[in-house]
């Protein structure tokens, strides 16, 4: 068998597998099949009959349209799933084989989701990232059980997206030895050539982001040139690199090397002529030859080796260190550790008020004591969001033990590489910066969502309490648009109490993101909040007197002690004051306890210092932002909007007035969709 055919093979089977579906991508992975080839059976530690396997090398595609390369490559060596009939149901609904790689739809061979461009190479950041931390944690002389590579391929698109520029920067500082990518430099995006909008010197950047580079030139054949440029790689033990691999998509089609080939099936007719040309029967589709099956499928041997191996080693490792061993393993299954719990703090109501992003920074500082795996940063804030975890130092280069990282103000590259530490295992990670600024992160917080990642977003200055800052720094929009993720908890706590509920809940969920929205100003401690109503989504903190009650205020995170007040105030009315920190869990509630809480029949007046949209479904009014806020001390900014006990229970007692004459229906019984 020839090296040439193996590599026509993976062509025709991407080509093919398009084809069928009448969608995809066939030109990067006809283009590429020569670099893969070469990784995937010359270089590449995994085990296809064991793919969580701990000691593997991790894989990722970024230019994630290109999927059908990787499906083609997982069904060749033995990946039990990705069978020859999942390449036939490509882009089909209920498939393991879907239009872009999902982690979350098999067990393995699937490292993270990718296809929005940029964020697969800013996920591998993180998971050399990963591989680093617990590589001088775990490791010790002659026991290197952390020992692995991250391997990425990616094109144009990726390194033309802003998030890959912040991830890389965020490499290069870091000195990710361990990290090597395979650029597919083949001069084409879906518009055209590339000239047309990206002329830098890719290679020139890297170099200044503090990247090795180098070239391969012909990428289509030249199988030894790949793998002498990721020895050399491998080689340099204290930079990340990037290798230019120089390809022509759509290699051997009729179109080749122009975009015609790059998001449409090639044709029969193309494709026949393809198999004519390198001597495949044009009338067969899915075929691999004998001897090309016979030679992909030793990676299964190869990877029962490899993991044996690593296996002797780590039985060496946890003779000597038991305990070491015992911890990686369990951090390893995502278990967390027994009464972890009972490290988080209460307050009482004669406590100070506070920040909840002070009440966060005591809670964080805490659990850090008890959860050696939970790690993380802000985009430069710590001064502002207080999430430094005093336990340890930073993770910089030479010193990958650190738990804190500085991500800079790169708000995407951060949440893209938190993806990558969460998806390698062991770590429980968090990021943080002000809520205003998750939208520029909007991208892979999304993904975090899709891929089940239970990465913590720590966001404070949460509404337009942040006062001075204006308008560009005041969110609006910003919790509305998370609570309309599926997947995902968005946690708006009141007080101390309900801050520590709100990490209770994001450390569970660990198949789960979690966004903390976290106020700048004091919040009072209120009687009435616990860390176990949080994980409810809603709850009653302060019961009406006397009887049924006449009106329920809703309170949201720092306008819970508001809502409390205006209560009080209203003290002729029997007034029922629920918190309500997280619509995704309520929303999971039982009918019973949710018509516990909200009465039918009882008008809902909920008050949030965010966007009024998407209120309706738990009041019948709401006092909530139709505006951008503005620039003043947040007492008077939240004054202006009328964000006063004062004007919440004036505007309370005209909806209880109101539905003194016309019924207010019921929140909760619905009718079924």
């Amino acid at each position: 068998m020839t090296e040439q055919k193996a590599i026509n093979t993976i062509r025709l089977l991407a080509a093919d597998t398009v084809q069928k579906a009448s969608s995809g991508h066939p030109g990067a992975p006809m283009g590429m099949a020569a670099m893969a080839f070469a990784l995937w059976t010359k270089e590449l530690r995994y085990n296809p009959k064991n793919p969580h396997w701990l000691g593997r090398d991790r894989f990722v595609l970024s230019n994630g349209h290109a999927c059908a390369l990787q499906y083609v490559l997982l069904h060749l060596t033995g990946f039990d799933e990705f069978t020859m009939d999942e390449l036939k149901k490509f882009r089909q609904v209920g498939s393991k084989t879907p239009g872009h790689p999902e982690n979350a739809l098999c067990n393995g061979g699937i490292e993270v989701s990718t296809g929005p461009l940029g964020q697969g190479i800013s996920n591998a950041v993180g998971l050399a990232a990963a591989e680093a931390h617990l590589a001088a944690t775990f490791n010790k002389p002659d026991f290197p059980v952390i020992d692995n590579y991250t391997y990425v391929f990616c094109g144009d698109g990726c390194l033309q997206e802003g998030v890959s520029n912040e991830a890389s920067s965020i490499a290069g500082h870091l000195g990710l030895g361990k990290l090597i990518v395979l650029y597919d430099d083949n001069n084409i995006t879906i518009d055209g050539e590339t000239e047309l909008s990206f002329t830098e010197d890719v290679l020139v950047r890297y170099q200044s982001l503090g990247w090795d580079t180098s070239v391969v030139k012909d990428g289509d054949h030249d199988v030894a040139g790949i793998l002498a440029a990721i020895e050399k790689a491998k080689s340099v033990k204290d930079k990340p690199s990037i290798i230019k691999v120089k390809t022509t998509i759509g290699f051997g089609s009729k179109n080749q090397g122009k975009e015609k080939v790059h998001g449409a099936a090639l044709g029969n007719e193309d494709i026949a002529q393809i198999k004519t040309k390198w001597g495949f029967d044009p009338n067969v589709n899915f075929h691999v030859p004998p001897e090309v099956a016979e030679h992909f499928l030793k990676q299964v041997e190869t990877g029962k080796k490899h993991e044996e191996a690593w296996n002797q080693l780590f039985k060496g490792y946890s003779e000597k260190y038991p305990e070491l061993s015992k911890e990686l393993l369990r951090r390893m299954a995502g278990k967390l550790p027994d009464n972890w719990k009972s490290v988080l703090p209460t307050w009482k109501p004669t406590d100070p008020e506070k920040g909840t992003r002070q009440f966060s920074e005591t809670i964080i500082n805490k659990l850090s004591e008890v959860l050696p795996e939970l790690v993380g940063g802000s985009a430069d804030l710590n001064p502002s969001t207080l999430t430094y975890l005093k336990v340890s130092k930073d993770f910089q280069k030479g010193s990958y033990d650190g738990r804190n990282f500085r991500f800079g103000v790169r708000e995407h590259g951060m949440a893209a590489f938190l993806n990558g530490l969460s998806a390698y295992g062991g770590l429980i990670p968090f990021g943080s910066t002000f809520l205003n600024f998750i939208g520029y992160a909007m991208g892979a917080v999304r993904l975090s969502a899709i891929s089940d990642f239970g990465v913590l977003y720590i966001m404070t200055h949460d509404s337009i309490g942040l006062g001075e800052d204006g308008p560009t720094h005041q969110p609006i929009e910003s919790l509305m648009m998370l609570r309309a993720l599926p997947g995902i908890n968005v946690l708006r706590p009141g007080d101390g109490n309900e801050t520590s509920g709100a990490y209770a809940v994001a450390i569970e969920h660990r198949h789960r993101p979690s966004v903390l929205a976290l106020s700048r100003q004091a919040c009072a401690n209120l009687q009435g909040t616990s860390i176990e109503g949080v994980a409810k989504g809603a709850y009653i903190v302060k019961e009406a007197e006397g009887g049924k009650p006449q009106l329920t205020i809703v309170g949201s995170g720092s306008e819970l002690p508001l809502a409390y007040k205006a209560a009080e105030i209203l003290s002729d009315l029997k007034v029922r004051v629920v918190s309500m920190p997280s619509w995704e869990l309520f929303r999971e509630q039982s009918d019973e306890y949710k018509e516990s809480v909200l009465i039918d029949g009882v008008p809902v007046l909920a008050v949030e210092a965010g966007s009024f949209v998407g209120w309706r479904e738990y009041s019948h009014s709401v006092i909530a932002m139709t505006s951008f806020g503005t620039s003043g001390p947040y007492k008077e900014v939240l004054k202006k909007y009328g964000f006063t006990a004062e004007n919440i229970a004036e505007k309370a007692r005209k909806v209880f007035e109101y539905y003194q004459k016309v019924p207010a229906h019921s929140l909760v019984k619905r009718a079924p969709l």
